[in-house]
């Protein structure tokens, strides 16, 4: 989790000792705690949220497929006609 190991948790509980002292640091973590999983539920919200939204903005599955059999009965060159291709030749010279 974010690249911490135990001597660097060893550190910050020795810190938070030192600064909170013994009588409070049990009580700033059991908030420390709550906030976090707060944080965890919220962020989880937001993420159903945005699953739901793109979800409803999908098209349904009967459109998609009419759309593709659409696209896939057309011919190649109809849909390419405005387009130019140009080739490289052994020689190295381009012709279009």
């Amino acid at each position: 989790m974010f690249g911490i190991g135990i001597p660097e948790i060893i550190v910050i509980l020795i810190v938070a000792l030192l600064v909170v002292g013994p009588a409070k640091l049990p009580e700033l973590a059991k908030s420390l705690g709550k906030a976090l999983s707060e944080f965890k539920r919220m962020a989880d919200e937001v993420k159903e949220t945005f699953e739901e939204d793109i979800i409803k903005e999908e098209p349904p599955k009967e459109e998609q497929s009419q759309n593709t059999n659409a696209q896939e009965g057309t011919p190649h060159a109809e849909q390419n006609k405005d387009e130019q291709h140009t080739t490289i030749t052994d020689g190295g010279k381009l012709s279009g």
